[in-house]
């Protein structure tokens, strides 16, 4: 349930999803994700605290624990574009 709990605060999703295709630095990841600073860094506290990303050098970056979750998300990606086609709703 903690991973469901940290998954459900307003940004975490958003935030793994701007990593899926690589590390951003805050500034990347705020233009990004349009969070003010102080929900973005505590929402990438959390998300370090849980080990689905980390910080290096390049930015913060998924980890192994992060990319399996997204390979788990994927399903429901999958739904999200499809739901989207069909009621004519466009996707972010």
């Amino acid at each position: 349930m903690v991973a469901f709990d940290a998954l459900g605060r307003r940004g975490a999703l958003r935030i793994l999803w701007e990593l899926r295709s690589g590390p951003l630095t805050f500034r990347g990841l705020q233009a990004a994700s349009e969070m003010n600073p102080g929900s973005l860094n505590a929402r990438l506290k959390e998300l370090r605290a849980l080990d689905i990303l980390d910080h290096s050098g390049g930015g913060y970056h998924l980890t192994d624990q992060g990319l399996s979750l997204m390979a788990a998300l994927k399903p429901l990606q999958a739904w999200a574009d499809d739901w989207a086609r069909r009621t004519d709703i466009c996707p972010q």
